[in-house]
C-alpha cells in the first residue's frame, strides 16, 4: 500500500527537522504509542504500540531506523513491526523545503507491506485508519512546533 501527503508547518526547516528526527520528541505525537526505547540517538529506536483496526486491537513491537539523513532536506526511514502471527514493513521518506514566510513545506510518502493474520483486516481498514492516525500525528506535530 502506498500513502503520501503534504503539510505546511509554520516553523523554520531546521526546527522541523530537529523535532522529526528526535524519537523522544516525535513520540509525543505517535497515536497508540505505549513505550519507546532509544537504541541510537537520532538513528534507531524500538517502540511498543497498539493499533486499532475496527474492533480488533493489535499490540505491535517495532524497530525503526533512519536509513538516510540529509539534514535538513531529506530523510528515509524503515520500520519493521511484529504482532502475534503478523508483521508490517514500512519504508518512508520525508522531504523538507522552505515555505512562505519562514515556514516549512513537507512532503512524505510511505510504502507499507502487511503480512499474516492482520493482512485481511488491513486490506479493508488500513487506508482509513492510516489517514486518521496520520491526521492526528500531524495535528500534534504542528501544535508542538507552531507554539
Amino acid at each position: 500500500m502506498h500513502f503520501e501527503g503534504k503539510i505546511n508547518i509554520k516553523q523554520k526547516r531546521s526546527e522541523v527537522w530537529a523535532f522529526l528526527i528526535d524519537a523522544e520528541a516525535v513520540s509525543q505525537c505517535m497515536p497508540g504509542l505505549e513505550s519507546i526505547e532509544i537504541v541510537t540517538p537520532n538513528k534507531k529506536f524500538r517502540a511498543l504500540g497498539a493499533l486499532g483496526l475496527g474492533t480488533v486491537k493489535i499490540k505491535m513491537n517495532s524497530d525503526v531506523e533512519w536509513v538516510e539523513l540529509d539534514a535538513p532536506n531529506r530523510a528515509t526511514m524503515k520500520m519493521n513491526g511484529t504482532a502475534p502471527g503478523s508483521s508490517i514493513d514500512v519504508a518512508s521518506e520525508m522531504l523538507l523545503a522552505d515555505g512562505a514566510d519562514g515556514s516549512t513545506d513537507m512532503e512524505w510518502s510511505a510504502e507499507v507491506k502487511v503480512l499474516g493474520t492482520i493482512a485481511s483486516l488491513a486490506a479493508r481498514l488500513m487506508k482509513p485508519v492510516t489517514q486518521k492516525l496520520t491526521g492526528q500525528f500531524f495535528t500534534c506535530v504542528k501544535k508542538k512546533l507552531e507554539k
